[in-house]
């Protein structure tokens, strides 16, 4: 039986990843320190005798006996993010640190979550592994975009110093149920105004483009990758099919049954106007694509916020 430790395992991503894992018949340790994670994501597993959860900062060391880690403990929406800079720089630095230092010590897999954030602003479309991406290192969005450039080089100086087993997901804009409403993320932002028939804020013109991938696509992808005998990463695991928020902002409205209307603000400083990821490594190596389509992703999310606007109403 494998023991698996998820860091960040409350998140949204995170809490998604433990069931599967748990499905698989690993032994799941959850670590997270609570800052974006919830207790309500992994609650209905606190009864299942393979799932422990400790509350944990992987700022700090921490020594435990794994055989597989999965880093997705970082912030990871802008809000979020911008909230506490320096304590986002440190978790995808010296936190990366400890991490790798765990799995060094216990001769462990290492998969650690990357972002699309890495290419910036990219001047290639779309986005491949071997684009080395175009960032403001001392920008609002710094704080997150050069942590995880970081956390990535960190990984690959302890493969190749080391020899630990490293694989590097650079992850695309995902979405689904256990998304915080509040998050300040695109598609939460979207169907809880449209939900409660408030305007949909739109940055800019609307015409910038994101790809978004439903969360089940997503874990599936992190799970192949880190059962890959040999690659090590970067890997892109994103929907490459792209959408302009305007586009994004009808099918919200569309799949809510809403009355909102459309309000602009001043697009945010470094606020991409491209990003769509080239799967190209992912479908050969890994054998993956994305299986989720936008209209059924969106309705299962769109379930999931009515029924946390339903918990609150009574």
């Amino acid at each position: 039986m494998t023991t698996v430790m998820v860091t960040g395992g409350a998140g949204f991503l995170g809490s998604h990843l433990c069931e599967r894992l748990l499905e698989r018949g690993n032994d799941v340790i959850c670590l997270d320190n609570f800052f974006t994670g919830r207790k309500r994501n992994i609650a209905h597993l606190l009864g299942n005798p393979q799932f422990e959860l400790i509350r944990h900062d992987i700022v700090h060391p921490i020594y435990l006996e794994v055989d597989q880690i999965y880093n997705l403990a970082c912030p990871a929406s802008p809000e979020a993010y911008q909230f506490n800079p320096i304590k986002t720089i440190k978790t995808s630095t010296v936190g990366m640190v400890n991490v790798l230092g765990l799995a060094k010590r216990c001769r462990a897999r290492l998969l650690h979550t990357s972002t699309s954030e890495v290419y910036g602003d990219p001047d290639v479309h779309p986005q491949r592994e071997d684009y080395w991406g175009h960032v403001n290192p001392i920008g609002p969005r710094s704080c997150y975009d050069e942590g995880k450039r970081v956390a990535e080089s960190l990984c690959v100086n302890y493969h190749q110093e080391h020899g630990t087993e490293v694989r590097i997901v650079r992850i695309f804009n995902t979405y689904g149920p256990r998304m915080a409403p509040d998050d300040g993320r695109v598609i939460s932002n979207f169907i809880m105004q449209a939900l409660k028939n408030e305007p949909l804020t739109i940055y800019g013109d609307g015409q910038q483009t994101r790809s978004f991938c439903f969360v089940s696509d997503l874990v599936d992808g992190l799970m192949r990758l880190m059962a890959h005998e040999t690659e090590c990463g970067p890997v892109n695991i994103g929907n490459p099919t792209e959408n302009s928020m305007l586009e994004l902002a009808q099918q919200v409205i569309a799949a809510t049954g809403s009355s909102s209307e459309l309000t602009h603000r001043e697009l945010p400083q470094d606020d991409p106007r491209r990003r769509c990821p080239d799967i190209t490594k992912a479908r050969e190596l890994l054998g993956w694509s994305p299986q989720v389509d936008l209209e059924q992703g969106l309705k299962e999310t769109v379930d999931y916020y009515r029924s946390r606007l339903a918990e609150e109403a009574t």
